[in-house]
């Protein structure tokens, strides 16, 4: 996994390596977790148990500052998103790909895949024993402070993310 150059470069426009100086451009440094990072996977069933392996590791890694409950959450969320992908898109999509995106103050996972189909959160029904991961995805996001949504690429597939805060509501 490596980070695609997507959002800010801490490295001063021209290139060199200097410290920018906070006096004459007062724009703040990512932190040493911010990033994008996006790997690709077959859409098979091995890939479940490898994608949220790499997303744990990479959060790890990168010393994203994440309580074990939402670590747990986000690895569920990664868990459901790429079932999804690989029981109802594979016919068409081969592969799979994750992203997992870090800011200051929040982190967003995300799934895409080729197949233009793009599902709702199904309401519950207790005599199914399936059609319930994006009701929980929604559901982990929601209780985390955080948002999901599924939406259309320019290539006529889909990515379902989600996206929480780095820090815990605060209880109302």
């Amino acid at each position: 996994m490596e980070n695609q150059g997507r959002g800010p470069d801490p490295r001063p426009a021209d290139g060199a390596d200097a410290p920018l100086d906070p006096l004459e451009n007062p724009v703040p440094r990512p932190l040493p977790y911010e990033g994008v990072w996006r790997f690709t996977a077959p859409a098979v069933d091995a890939s479940v148990p490898q994608a949220r392996h790499a997303v744990r590791d990479l959060l790890h890694r990168q010393g994203v500052p994440v309580s074990d409950d939402l670590v747990q959450g986000l690895l569920l969320i990664v868990s459901e998103l790429v079932t999804n992908a690989v029981r109802h898109a594979a016919l068409l999509s081969p592969t799979l790909a994750v992203e997992v995106a870090v800011g200051a103050e929040w982190v967003r996972v995300a799934v895409e895949d080729n197949h233009p189909y793009r599902p709702t959160a199904l309401e519950a029904d207790h005599g199914r024993t399936g059609g319930r991961g994006l009701l929980l995805v929604r559901e982990i996001a929601r209780e985390a402070g955080g948002a999901c949504d599924v939406e259309h690429t320019s290539g006529g597939g889909k990515v379902i993310w989600a996206a929480v805060p780095l820090k815990s509501p605060r209880p109302s």
